[in-house]
């Protein structure tokens, strides 16, 4: 019962990510964006998913419960296509600035 609040818990996070992506994507800047906040949460999910490995009860029974690590992985690679794009914007905010 624990796993499946965790999975509306990591669900409703994930929800949210490919908004924020495609946000990111269209606003080619990186104003209203925090490098350290995307970290930390980049630092949490992989903290999640390494909980996962290390549970001995988790990965006793991985083949019915796969979907809980599916869910962490899924949302890690949301955030990590955020974080580029990040890094993508700040190069296009570095040169609208030098065209100014």
């Amino acid at each position: 019962m624990a796993e499946i609040f965790e999975v509306i818990m990591i669900v409703s996070f994930g929800f949210s990510w490919p908004f924020n992506v495609v946000r990111s994507y269209r606003a080619r800047t990186t104003k209203g964006k925090s490098l350290s906040f995307l970290l930390l949460i980049m630092f949490g999910y992989v903290a999640g998913i390494i909980s996962k490995f290390l549970n001995a009860e988790y990965m006793l029974h991985i083949s019915e419960r796969w979907y809980v690590l599916f869910f962490y992985v899924l949302n890690l690679v949301m955030v990590t296509a955020d974080f580029v794009l990040y890094f993508r914007n700040k190069r296009l905010d570095k040169l609208a600035e030098k065209n100014k």
